[in-house]
């Protein structure tokens, strides 16, 4: 059997743009089935995702399915699951499925997983460059990602001890420098105004903090650091 690579691809199944279907008439054979395949693809949508065309959902490496092939396997696996059956996926390949009942958990998956000796980064990064393992991150592997949302509690209620911790319960009047504007760090800048605080956020990709700007996250951005900076000194006054 060919080794394929976490996020390569095969003939016929190459990357693509994935989008999850909406509304009422399904394409597997029940609901339970319709609704697993809806958040798989979700998680790939351009919308949503980091790198859709090489199964990346957020966090750098956090894919929703090994390989292009796999992915197409779940695919027709969930539209020929049967009401009483149950997918089995490992590591965001379909490994089985087993007569099971309608009350039953129609996918059962299980990501990143290793034993003993062999649970080691080094290990893993060899299995995964062997197409052998993924990591699913939270919710890339378990496709329940919901998108930079998820994160934003999170990331506000860090912010806001550091409010309350040393300053006094805001963040008003000072300036936070950070980096990282991807689906987890992208949170930080609306989580430090949401505290009161002005933010300067870098990342390498202009691609990233422009999604930002774009979905209210950031109010603007510029490739000229001495900009950044006065633009950046101005707004921690101004709050």
């Amino acid at each position: 059997m060919a080794i394929i690579p976490v996020g390569g691809s095969v003939p016929g199944h190459e990357p693509r743009t994935v989008r999850a279907a909406r509304g009422s008439s399904i394409s597997t054979k029940h609901w339970s089935t319709e609704a697993a395949k809806r958040m798989l693809m979700n998680n790939l949508d351009p919308d949503v995702a980091e790198r859709p065309n090489d199964l990346v959902v957020y966090g750098g490496t956090g894919r929703a399915a090994r390989n292009w092939l796999a992915f197409d396997a779940i695919v027709h696996a969930l539209d020929t699951l049967e009401a009483n059956e149950t997918l089995l996926v490992q590591s965001g390949k379909p490994v089985g499925i087993f007569t099971t009942h309608e009350w039953a958990p129609r996918v059962l998956i299980a990501n990143s997983n290793l034993v003993g000796d062999w649970a080691n980064w080094p290990e893993f990064r060899k299995l995964e460059a062997e197409g052998l393992t993924m990591y699913g991150q939270m919710t890339a592997g378990s496709w329940i990602y919901i998108g930079t949302q998820g994160i934003l509690q999170g990331t506000y209620e860090t912010f806001g001890a550091v409010a309350r911790e040393k300053f006094n319960g805001t963040l008003a009047g000072t300036l936070t420098l950070t980096g990282g504007c991807g689906g987890m760090g992208g949170a930080q800048p609306l989580a430090v105004t949401m505290n009161d605080g002005a933010v300067l956020i870098v990342d390498v990709d202009a691609e990233r903090l422009q999604r930002r700007v774009d979905h209210g996250y950031l109010d603007e951005m510029t490739d000229d650091i001495d900009v950044a900076i006065e633009r950046a000194l101005d707004a921690k006054e101004k709050r």
